[in-house]
């Protein structure tokens, strides 16, 4: 094993898929067992690399969210919640079900966070990835959109309150990363960036650029909208054109990154146009700038992704890959891996870490689409330079 794979952290234990609304809802932690399978049959994922998760406490919960809503998410667990409570909690809808033991396994995915805070922090590792976290849009008094507890806005309240770290935050998930947003609306110790499909016509439907913080937050907000059907060239371009000057303005002490891959065009929730290419990019670049400015730490959350056989596993492994500082992968996947899990899956499994794109279709907007998110990119990065 060489000395950048013994720095990087790697949450994980089966545990984590017990976070699961029923059979037939869109989240599937699945898509993380997946992924770690896959990278431990390519022999880059070692024991030694595992961090386990294990149940945050209520004091830590709260240090986002109210205490009245952890009690209800409690109450859920045990199918105590009364409709009206449902409905005031945000669990009375299709999107986020109540559960039995969601507390638990809720508060297991924080937990994970945190353990891989600490290590960073003190120093036993340098990055690490928490792939089955990433739960951005639930409020501090509400569940929303398939998330119960954000681990991702927990573990930057920690930072913040043990260790007293300025924290950037760049969620590139195609949904808006509103839970984490409105949680540090008026802070000005944590910078939250986030490029995502414009809230337009897609959940939560904000995120316009015009929401930039108030009172001592102010500046502090970043949002990078994106029209729908954007492809990798103006994903990339936009992306790099906005984070590059926050990060330089911010000058942040740690990283942390939500990495939804539901931007790729496969993905059945949104209406991205993007391919593995852009996805494999992201992490790399988000790794750069840490070795630039934060001397390497970074963390990397997990997020949306909703075509859990033909892209997440890929695209996640690069997350891993780009912590690591391995180069991206090409050629074949492990053929012991598509034996395995050919069995379960519902269509047939891509056999190389190359897209196939038969079903990719070309946009004629596409000069548009790329002109309008420079324009409001152009925008964006004029506030910082």
């Amino acid at each position: 094993m060489n000395n950048k794979q013994q720095l990087t952290g790697y949450v994980y234990s089966n545990d984590l898929l017990q976070y699961r609304f029923s059979n037939s809802h869109p989240f599937n932690q699945m898509r993380l067992k997946l992924t770690t399978e896959l990278l431990t049959e390519l022999g880059y994922l070692k024991p030694s690399h595992i961090i386990k998760p294990r149940i945050a406490t209520d004091d830590e919960i709260a240090l986002i969210h109210s205490y009245d809503y952890i009690q209800a998410i409690r109450h859920a667990s045990h199918g105590i919640l009364s409709d009206s409570e449902a409905k005031k909690y945000g669990l009375d809808g299709d999107d986020t079900q109540q559960f039995r033991m969601m507390h638990k396994h809720s508060a297991r995915i924080v937990g994970g966070a945190l353990n891989l805070v600490d290590q960073v922090m003190t120093n036993q590792i340098t990055n690490g990835c928490h792939l089955g976290g990433g739960l951005h849009h639930s409020l501090p008094g509400r569940a929303n959109g398939f998330c119960i507890y954000n681990d991702v806005a927990i573990a930057i309240k920690y930072l913040m309150k043990y260790y007293n770290q300025r924290v950037l935050c760049i969620d590139t998930d195609a949904h808006h990363g509103d839970g984490t947003q409105w949680s540090f609306y008026t802070n000005d110790q944590a910078l939250i960036y986030s490029i995502h499909e414009t809230g337009k016509f897609l959940f939560p439907g904000s995120g316009h650029y015009t929401e930039r913080g108030n009172e001592e937050g102010f500046g502090y907000t970043v949002n990078m909208p994106l029209e729908p059907y954007t492809e990798d060239e103006s994903f990339i371009e936009t992306f790099k054109a906005t984070i590059e000057p926050v990060v330089a303005s911010f000058n942040p002490d740690i990283i942390i990154s939500v990495h939804g891959v539901d931007i790729h065009y496969l993905d059945p929730l949104t209406h991205m146009h993007c391919t593995l290419d852009a996805l494999y990019q992201i992490p790399y670049i988000i790794k750069s700038l840490a070795d630039t400015y934060t001397n390497g730490k970074v963390i990397m959350f997990g997020g949306g992704g909703y075509n859990i056989w033909k892209v997440v596993p890929r695209a996640w492994t690069h997350v891993f890959l780009a912590l690591l500082g391995e180069s991206p992968l090409t050629g074949n996947l492990p053929e012991a891996w598509i034996k395995k899990w050919q069995h379960y899956a519902p269509i047939t499994l891509p056999n190389t870490w190359q897209d196939e794109c038969e079903d990719f279709q070309v946009i004629p907007r596409k000069d548009e689409i790329s002109e309008i998110n420079m324009k409001r990119a152009q925008q964006v990065r004029s506030w910082f330079i």
